[in-house]
């Protein structure tokens, strides 16, 4: 679909910071943004709360903006602004999502990294994650952990996951299901212990 002139001259306006061009912009776009970001947990299996769709909402309106609207001014009008903003929130949310996870996941080894002192924190921090992320595949099937390393790490969707690893597709989500579950109960197993 090509780009509409009603898009076009949203863009012009924003780009040249016409007054309540932004808010134009945000009125348009942001049904779009919550249904993508709605749309990306779910695909994902992702259970977000509305502060969590908020925040990754705001943290898309503010990569939209930053840099001087780098984000419109890549844009090459060679499919309609609603795909192009698609493909630039599921990127975003996919991104955010993950993070929100790993933090998540490793969100017991805060107490530790707090206790380090801040001058050591920088050379700690990213051995301290490494350690532990490995510590936990270790309780997963080789199998599960490469798909959990592909999807969370790498960032591949269920239908590269299955080409890279030679598996059927609809196998991918119940194989992180239950990798999932594993770690839970690992976690769990290790914030008691």
């Amino acid at each position: 679909m090509p780009l509409r002139d009603i898009d076009r001259q949203l863009i012009d306006h924003c780009l040249g910071r016409e007054p309540g061009s932004w808010i134009e912009f945000v009125d348009r776009y942001t049904g779009l943004i919550y249904h993508v970001v709605h749309h990306v947990s779910h695909a994902r299996s992702v259970t977000l709360n509305l502060a969590d769709v908020e925040d990754i909402c705001a943290e898309i309106m503010l990569r939209i903006v930053d840099d001087d609207y780098a984000v419109l001014r890549r844009f090459k009008g060679h499919s309609s602004l609603p795909t192009y903003l698609t493909v630039v929130t599921r990127r975003i949310a996919v991104k955010e999502i993950v993070r929100r996870q790993r933090d998540a996941a490793l969100g017991h080894t805060a107490a530790h990294r707090a206790s380090v002192s801040e001058e050591d924190s920088d050379e700690i921090e990213p051995l301290a994650a490494a350690e532990e992320v490995d510590r936990m595949l270790k309780d997963l099937t080789e199998r599960e952990a490469k798909v959990v390393r592909l999807y969370h790490l790498s960032f591949l969707n269920y239908r590269q996951i299955s080409k890279e690893m030679g598996i059927a597709e609809n196998s991918v989500g119940p194989i992180l299901a239950k990798a999932r579950g594993k770690l839970r109960r690992a976690v769990e197993e290790r914030s008691v212990g």
